[in-house]
């Protein structure tokens, strides 16, 4: 598991490297993955990190992902899902709500560019939010998912800048009844 010293409870990276859309995205200018910030800083500084990270994204065809993910999660109140890193599989989305039900008092976030993973709709726990995320800084939200994220360069509606660089009290990110999320560019 991952601590970042932003979010309330611990998280789960995997390697920026294997993103599949973000691959794409981060050679475009204009996009959010464009000067990815898992692609830098403690990311690539500490090579112990990336060790994890694969060996995290080499565990997910383990057949006891799930359980151990579970013992990991369940006394969490708060989770984010790929602080660093994205979706790899539908097999990968089916474990991870798997992983959701099976811890029914904690409140899961997960954001992503891979639309060609997401559920339905009808299949996703109530205790996971699923933001898909935009596509273009300063674009508009996706209309393709109920739950959504944006990055923007002003009018930001996380306040984590202006907090220290931390969610402190604010949970909008776990939040099913806040639609979107936006994030200024960093």
């Amino acid at each position: 598991m991952t601590r970042t010293s932003k979010m309330p409870g611990l998280s789960y990276s995997l390697p920026a490297w294997a993103c599949q859309t973000g691959a794409k995205l981060r050679k475009i200018p204009g996009t959010p993955c464009f000067g990815c910030y898992a692609l830098k800083g403690n990311y690539i500084r500490y090579p112990a990190i990336k060790k994890a990270q694969y060996y995290r994204l080499d565990s997910l065809v383990h057949d006891s992902w799930v359980t151990a993910m579970v013992a990991q999660i369940k006394r969490q109140k708060w989770f984010r899902w790929h602080d660093a890193g994205d979706l790899q599989s539908v097999d990968h989305m089916n474990k991870i709500m798997e992983v959701c039900r099976l811890t029914p008092s904690t409140r899961h976030w997960l954001p992503t560019q891979e639309r060609k993973y997401l559920p339905d709709p009808e299949a996703v726990p109530d205790n996971l939010v699923i933001r898909l995320s935009g596509s273009k800084v300063d674009g508009p939200p996706s209309t393709a998912w109920a739950h959504t994220s944006s990055v923007v360069t002003k009018g930001a509606s996380c306040p984590a800048p202006s907090q220290g660089g931390k969610c402190r009290e604010c949970r909008a990110c776990w939040t099913k009844s806040i639609k979107n999320i936006s994030y200024g560019k960093h």
